[in-house]
């Protein structure tokens, strides 16, 4: 009789761990149902960059690797820009957003027929761009761009602002030698001496030169002309999806936002997350330039992405002032801060 109720004991602890793994079983087909359904719910957002990866773009990846547009309910891809830009792909609606620039977005703000599309954040809080050249050939103020060979792409808003701080420097803007700009390289165009002077981005281009342990001179627009410090790059948006998605649109900006402060938090792991998505980067490089980076994001202000409507306004009354756009633009014109965090 003992043998007999130790088997049924037995027997009934057995069933009671066979419903118990039952349970677990159907427990964790039930959470990989939710997840799949999840997963399909995502809402599915395309991000144009204007070029190939950097530390322009870190918090981007950063959102995007850590979770946080998942978090957001967001399934967000990065794609690199066809030839004419993000421009022309967001306003067409393939894409929600992208990356441009305040200068850039001139041409279709001064149109007739402006593009459907929004400056939603800034990515820098400063233009951080100016001329380079071989340290001691007098290059480190405007004035000495005279008789020297400028690697050009003949904008008419790029050949007025040198011009603009040529002038203001007192120099004479006439014996600037202008050439095709090639550059893809700019520390091996200046150590060939291909060129003398180049318009530049520091925060890649510029460090750069400093890990090639190039001596430069570098001037930035900004320290020159006030009105210089404009937006430098930006996120767009798509003006009809900002209206019909305008929720969608906060969570994707307070993502980004997540990824940007933690590339300025933690700049060496959001080097190393940049690296991830782009191994064919020099890793050097990235480091060095999101160590600069990570004090321009944000720089002084305490909103991510915010754009002060004076220094957005200053820029393009310039171009007004100076004929270099279709038509004049209105004040606060082509950005808004309403889908920012508060």
């Amino acid at each position: 009789m003992r043998k007999l109720n130790k088997i049924s004991a037995a027997l009934g602890i057995s069933a009671m761990l066979m419903g118990s793994l039952a349970a677990c079983g159907d427990k964790a087909t039930d959470q990989m149902a939710a997840t799949d359904q999840a997963e399909k719910d995502l809402k599915k957002v395309t991000v144009v960059l204007d070029w190939t990866p950097n530390t322009n773009h870190t918090g981007l990846y950063v959102a995007q690797d850590k979770g946080y547009f998942k978090e957001a309910g967001l399934e967000v891809e990065l794609v690199q820009p066809p030839e004419g830009g993000a421009e022309q792909l967001v306003a067409s609606g393939k894409a929600q957003f992208g990356i441009s620039f305040q200068d850039t977005l001139a041409a279709t703000y001064g149109s007739k027929e402006p593009l459907p599309i929004t400056t939603v954040a800034t990515l820098l809080q400063h233009n951080t761009s100016g001329i380079v050249s071989r340290k001691g050939e007098g290059m480190n103020s405007p004035k000495g761009m005279e008789g020297k060979q400028y690697a050009t792409w003949d904008g008419p808003i790029e050949l007025a602002m040198i011009k603009n701080v040529m002038e203001a420097d007192g120099g004479d803007y006439s014996k600037l030698k202008r050439i095709p700009s090639t550059v893809t390289d700019e520390v091996s165009a200046l150590k060939t001496k291909s060129v003398d002077a180049i318009w530049i981005y520091y925060g890649w281009a510029g460090v750069a030169c400093e890990k090639a342990n190039l001596p430069i001179d570098y001037f930035a627009f900004k320290d020159i002309n006030p009105v210089f410090d404009y937006y430098t790059p930006v996120l767009i948006g798509n003006d009809t999806y900002l209206k019909e998605h305008s929720n969608e649109a906060k969570a994707f900006l307070q993502a980004v936002e997540k990824g940007y402060k933690y590339a300025i938090d933690q700049p060496e792991e959001a080097a190393e997350i940049l690296l991830k998505a782009a191994p064919e980067l020099d890793k050097d490089l990235v480091v060095a330039s999101q160590n600069y980076m990570k004090d321009q994001y944000m720089a002084e202000v305490k909103e991510w992405g915010h754009i002060d409507e004076k220094r957005w306004n200053a820029f393009y009354n310039w171009l007004n002032d100076n004929g270099l756009v279709e038509n004049k633009i209105p004040e606060n014109t082509g950005f808004t801060n309403e889908y920012l965090s508060k």
